[in-house]
């Protein structure tokens, strides 16, 4: 099978995961972009002709890159978080020039069905009577935005479905991948969903299935249409 062209876009943390995981997952990687490589020369010279891409870079940058990346015929899968107020508006630019994104705040799958249990567990305690809602995600150090991207998606998703807001805390602390924990509370007991992240190359696997799938594919997508359309695929086998 011929490899998977990948141009890798940020060599931070999990660009370089990304890089490093990409051969064993049948991809080539045909460029590595770190920032300075950036700012207005992400062009299909510089790609390397790649198939697709996959960003990991900072908040500031990141709309910018994918227009460049679009503008240059490349597929983008984006992994940075932070940036999410200019989704409408990037969502539209890659719509009008015929582009293809696809955009999560956590490539895990583990995650990305745990937001699922989140969200059936809060429909199912929304009914109970005396029980309140707290989300606490902590993350390493050196990460900038918090709440993080995953906990203001599983916020979203949870509160959705037990009809109120609800509270999160930010910890940020060591070098700890990510964890995000939903407790429900009552007087006399609590129920507590977890999701912990043991080492940064789930996200850059998940980010690597979301690239393979994404080739070929046109419009503005997120991890669950990976994962429906694997799960649609799966059953039908």
């Amino acid at each position: 099978m011929t490899p998977i062209r990948l141009a890798v876009v940020g060599m931070g943390k999990m660009g370089r995961a990304v890089s490093a995981l990409a051969a064993e997952r049948g991809f080539q990687v045909v460029a590595t972009l770190d920032a300075a490589d950036m700012a207005g020369s992400l062009t299909r010279e510089a790609l390397g002709g790649a198939d697709v891409a996959i960003e990991f870079t900072v908040p500031e940058a990141a709309p910018g890159n994918i227009r460049e990346l679009v503008n240059a015929g490349c597929p983008v899968v984006v992994g940075t978080t932070g940036w999410h107020d200019a989704l409408p508006e990037i969502s539209a630019y890659v719509r009008e020039h015929h582009g293809a994104l696809l955009w999560a705040p956590n490539f895990s799958i583990g995650v990305n069905l745990f937001q699922r249990l989140v969200t059936e567990a809060a429909r199912l305690f929304g009914a109970a009577p005396g029980f309140d809602a707290h989300l606490i995600e902590t993350h390493h150090s050196a990460k900038k935005d918090a709440p993080s991207g995953t906990a203001i998606s599983l916020e979203r998703a949870a509160s959705a479905a037990l009809g109120r807001p609800i509270p999160i805390t930010s910890i940020r602390t060591g070098s700890v991948p990510g964890t995000h924990e939903l407790l429900f509370d009552s007087p006399f007991e609590t129920v507590r969903l977890e999701h912990v992240a043991r080492d940064r190359r789930v996200f850059a696997e998940g980010a690597l299935m979301a690239a393979r799938w994404l080739v070929g594919r046109e419009g503005v997508f997120e991890m669950k249409d990976v994962l429906d359309s694997t799960t649609a695929t799966s059953r039908s086998a």
